[in-house]
């Protein structure tokens, strides 16, 4: 996987993300993503410091920061 594609990716959780907060299951659902390519792009946007995460419920909710 290359730097432009992890970034597309990132993009499209962006995307996802403009309506509202997601669970990670809702997200890789929104987007669809496969696990690694989810979990990268994430790491794309926390680096950033464009998203946040939080817990509820056993589950991580991810926002825009």
């Amino acid at each position: 996987m290359n730097v432009e594609l992890i970034g597309a990716n990132a993009g499209k959780i962006w995307n996802a993300l403009q309506a509202g907060a997601l669970s990670s299951k809702a997200l890789k659902k929104a987007t669809k993503l496969k696990e690694a390519e989810l979990n990268l792009a994430l790491g794309w946007l926390a680096r950033e410091g464009k998203i946040a995460f939080t817990e509820a419920e056993d589950e991580v909710i991810i926002a825009l920061a």
